[in-house]
């Protein structure tokens, strides 16, 4: 019985760990929106500059992604995690000291770095060490992740203003940092040998599949990147000061986090799609409701955005991971797919800023998003459970392809 208790115990402290390891991966960038006056008028840079803060992180996520399979395989996830919440607190510190556009932008391309490889690895430990829970505890870990943005989002400029220096909004991200990296150190499981065989990454990167669900990833959470990048912004324009739209961002971050947590208990069966319909419909009716009466209900537009938004982020990476039964196959699917997603992420922001440019207004920004919501919506049709075993290759156990086991609760 003492080993029994000691095994809970060790389980939850872990889960403990994977959602303070989800809460550090958002807020040096939901942080950003807030404070763009102040960044802007010290640094010299112009909106097309800040969505560099931006891009260049969601760039470094999906190209450093790509390295996934041999982080996994040749450092090893437990030790990737580390160094990468060791980056993530050193890139926090330096921000103290940033007074130039392009020191800003290097220690947003440096936390980037940190958490790209942290996204690479953590689905395969989360598959491996809870093999029946994955949607729930990938649930966790993606309520988190969002939930750090509405810690970054609503705690940037209270600190900023507290303290009298936007540095300081940004800088404090690197104590939860250190506090996960300690936390993590003492529950992460040690790193074993790779087992040899079975698919390898060059082998995923030749079927359709992966880069479908790369182009579903990639649109849906160019989204995330652009309503974060440029929410805070457009109501500034309408009159808005820093800290309400701190509180906007912050509520929509807290809807993604329900959502995230919530649609992957809610959703039974292996069919995932009528879900992540609803979650693509939520999306839909928000940047409608931005586009035309953004003044009529922002916080409900929020609402709708951040439950949209979280729960499709959450579900699309228990079907990458549906895809494929062994946890390191199936977390190196996850890692390429987050590798083109978060390439093609990187760059709304950017988009989004130019069509600011060319209109005088964010709306073409946000009606650009509505048509690839419906574009992801037709896309998914093609990823039905029955066809996860052919689109990989994956050999089959009568007719049923060998998927995740069907529990879904701790």
């Amino acid at each position: 019985m003492a080993g029994e208790g000691a095994s809970r115990s060790a389980r939850v402290l872990l889960l403990v760990a994977v959602a303070l390891i989800g809460l550090n991966l958002r807020p040096f960038i939901t942080g950003i929106g807030p404070l763009v006056a102040d960044i802007g008028a010290e640094t010299g840079l112009d909106l097309k500059g800040i969505s560099l803060l931006t891009l260049v992180p969601m760039a470094l996520m999906g190209i450093v992604a790509f390295a996934g399979p041999f982080l996994q395989s040749r450092i090893g996830a437990r030790r990737s995690v580390l160094a990468s919440l060791f980056v993530l607190a050193a890139g926090s510190l330096l921000r103290l000291f940033a007074t130039t556009g392009w020191q800003i932008v290097g220690t947003a391309a440096l936390l980037g770095l940190g958490v790209a490889v942290i996204q690479a690895v953590f689905p395969g430990i989360v598959k491996k060490q809870f093999p029946n829970q994955v949607g729930v505890v990938m649930g966790l870990y993606s309520a988190t992740l969002v939930g750090g943005g509405a810690l970054g989002a609503q705690a940037a400029p209270l600190i900023a203003s507290a303290t009298g220096d936007w540095h300081f909004g940004l800088a404090w991200m690197a104590i939860p940092a250190v506090l996960t990296l300690l936390l993590a150190a003492h529950t992460l499981p040690r790193d074993r040998a790779a087992r040899q065989g079975g698919i390898s990454a060059w082998t995923m990167l030749g079927r359709p599949r992966l880069w479908l669900l790369m182009a579903c990833f990639g649109l849906v959470n160019g989204g995330y990147s652009a309503v974060v990048a440029w929410l805070a912004p457009f109501y500034r324009e309408h009159g808005w000061s820093a800290a309400a739209n701190g509180s906007l961002l912050a509520i929509m971050a807290v809807f993604q986090g329900l959502a995230a947590l919530l649609l992957p208990m809610l959703a039974r069966g292996k069919d995932l799609r009528p879900w992540l319909w609803l979650t693509l419909a939520m999306q839909a009716a928000g940047f409608v409701a931005l586009a035309f009466r953004p003044e009529a209900a922002p916080f409900a537009s929020a609402m709708l955005l951040g439950s949209g938004l979280g729960g499709c982020f959450a579900l699309s990476m228990i079907v990458a991971l549906d895809h494929l039964p062994d946890p390191t196959e199936a977390g190196a699917l996850s890692a390429l797919m987050q590798g083109g997603g978060f390439l093609i992420t990187a760059f709304p922001p950017w988009i989004v800023a130019a069509l600011h440019d060319a209109t005088g207004s964010f709306v073409a920004g946000w009606l650009t998003h509505l048509v690839t919501v419906l574009v992801v919506a037709a896309l998914y049709w093609r990823v039905s459970p029955a066809s996860y075993a052919r689109a990989m290759s994956v050999p089959t156990i009568g007719d049923e392809p060998r998927l995740r086991a069907p529990a879904r609760s701790l």
